[in-house]
């Protein structure tokens, strides 16, 4: 694996605390200030295993799975579970984590796709990315999975589309 990182190299964190003018008129956070947050992760873990600036292609799916409130802190974490020519999928958790009593519980995932750039703009190839530990196994044999579902789907597009 001469062209390939380790899923390890990828891996960031962050950590961010919610504001009020992050918040709905419920005092939880918005469900956008989550994506950019996300987004933004991703971006960084997939500059770190290229080199190259990125640019997101999909968010291939994104669960709100409880609130977070302002003065609870958001912990972060990306890492790319696997790779195509130019692309990268990125697995994005969010948790959130209430000062006061200690309580920590999933906020968010999501799945993101990014592609990589050349100095011209243009999709550029990447090293592959290869996992060291069996959690990172499950993540990057569910990737290719992913990866091969997103294919036929945009080949189906494709289809659908010169059919019209």
């Amino acid at each position: 694996m001469s062209n390939a990182h380790p899923m390890s190299l990828s891996r960031t964190t962050q950590t961010r605390l919610v504001l009020p003018p992050d918040a709905n008129q419920y005092g939880s956070v918005f469900g956008g200030k989550i994506l950019a947050y996300i987004d933004e992760i991703a971006a960084i873990a997939c500059m770190k295993h290229t080199g190259k600036e990125v640019v997101t292609a999909s968010f291939d799916s994104v669960d709100f799975v409880s609130p977070a409130y302002v003065g609870d802190v958001l912990e972060l974490e990306g890492i790319i579970t696997s790779t195509g020519r130019t692309s990268m999928e990125v697995y994005v958790r969010v948790m959130s984590r209430c000062v006061k009593t200690g309580e920590k519980r999933l906020t968010t995932e999501s799945y993101v796709t990014m592609v990589a750039l050349d100095e011209h703009g243009k999709p550029t190839p990447i090293p592959a990315v290869y996992p060291e530990t069996e959690e990172e196994e499950k993540m990057h044999k569910a990737g290719i999975e992913r990866q091969r579902l997103r294919k036929e789907k945009r080949k189906k597009l494709k289809r659908d589309e010169s059919r019209e």
